[in-house]
């Protein structure tokens, strides 16, 4: 047992990154040396008839890469320019490695954290200010993202607004990033649109849902949105056509909200039977019979918040039953708003409210690009069939 040999896997391990490293140096440095040689047509110290320049020493240049940072010796010549092909002028980091810091940071990874992972992975430690140069690489691939065409129709539209914090003058302000999310023709989710607003007033929702239009929004049935008056007065104003369908989740809240906390699981209780029904006209009869409840328990500005806003809040019942689960309520926006609190939570408080729109369309984008936006949603052929129907029976009744 005294013979049996022990290793340290940690001096081990280190060993093994610096000779890894160290090989990585050498042939970078080789390979510019033969770059060196073939623009010279000589090698070093090599005199021939043909040679079309000579050496003048070399200067130091840092690369990091995924061995870790290694010191380039890159050939200075005295009347040619040297450009390699092994790295860019002035470039210091492999592109395989600036695309590795960009999607870190845009997968959520805060930058600090991002400082730790570099220092960890390559030996060395990127800065915040190095990380937003990156970005701002992305940045133009962003806005024709955020502007890009839209091509086919969306029948389902989500509307929300999130609210986030810049520094503008020393003070700390609000700014509100409108978000839009429409299910296609197809049946799949599509993050449609994303613009920044003073707040969710008329005049932002009416900017944002132009802009849409502008971009070829098209075949908007329904937009699902909460009761922010502004957001309901640009829909009209701009999609006449479409119906608007009242958050039900939200308006739970605003009923609950004139109920007494001792009181409002009973309640609760009885707002969510309304909507459990199997058809409007049920939905309605519950809906009286709950309002009546509250008058007779002495909550009268619950019954009037339950009453005026009952109608739109059932807009989706007009659709196919199919779909009444996904098209109630705002949540498919709502789990998208908190993914992007958790980016932006790491970030704090925005310089301006541009960098803030950036962040959130990066963190969109991110999303859209993942199995998120491939699963079929709803199965649209429901909704044609639906409307096919409606069409007969109305031209029947136009015929007798």
């Amino acid at each position: 047992m005294a013979d049996i040999i022990q290793l340290n896997q940690a001096e081990i391990k280190s060993q093994l990154s610096d000779m890894v490293k160290n090989t990585v140096e050498e042939t970078l440095n080789a390979m510019l040396d033969a770059e060196a040689d073939q623009i010279t047509q000589a090698h070093k110290y090599e005199r021939t008839d043909t040679r079309q320049d000579t050496r003048a020493g070399h200067y130091s240049r840092k690369l990091l890469t995924k061995a870790g940072e290694v010191t380039l010796k890159v050939p200075k010549l005295r009347k040619l320019p040297f450009e390699t092909a092994i790295i860019e002028r002035y470039k210091r980091r492999e592109e395989s490695v600036e695309e590795a810091l960009i999607e870190m940071y845009l997968a959520g990874v805060s930058v600090r954290r991002v400082e730790d992972i570099t220092e960890a992975l390559w030996g060395a430690k990127v800065s915040p200010g190095t990380i937003s140069n990156l970005n701002q690489k992305v940045y133009v691939q962003i806005e024709e993202w955020r502007n890009r065409k839209l091509e086919v129709e969306y029948p389902y539209v989500y509307l929300d607004g999130i609210y986030l914090k810049k520094n503008w003058g020393g003070t700390i302000e609000n700014i509100a990033i409108l978000v839009a999310i429409g299910v296609n023709a197809a049946g799949n989710r599509e993050i449609i649109g994303a613009a920044e607003g003073a707040k969710e007033d008329k005049e932002s929702w009416l900017r944002f849902l132009r802009s849409l239009k502008e971009r070829n929004l098209k075949g908007v049935r329904l937009m699902v949105g909460d009761k922010c008056i502004g957001l309901v007065e640009a829909i009209k104003e701009v999609y006449p056509d479409a119906k608007y369908q009242r958050c039900m989740v939200h308006f739970m809240r605003n009923v609950l909200s004139d109920v007494p906390r001792k009181r409002s699981a009973e309640v609760a209780a009885k707002l969510k039977a309304i909507f459990a029904q199997e058809d409007r006209e049920a939905c309605l009869r519950k809906s009286d019979e709950v309002s009546k409840f509250l008058r007779e328990a002495k909550l009268k500005a619950a019954a009037n918040t339950l009453d005026s806003g009952m109608q739109e809040t059932l807009t989706y019942t007009y659709f196919p039953r199919t779909h009444w689960l996904k098209i109630r309520s705002n949540n498919l926006i709502e789990r998208i708003n908190r993914e992007i609190r958790r980016r932006t939570d790491a970030v704090g408080c925005f310089p301006d409210g541009n960098s803030a729109l950036m962040l959130v369309c990066a963190r969109l984008r991110y999303i859209s690009a993942s199995d998120w936006g491939v699963k079929t949603y709803v199965n649209m052929d429901r909704l044609y069939e639906l409307e096919r129907e409606q069409r007969a029976e109305q031209a029947e009744s136009s015929a007798s």
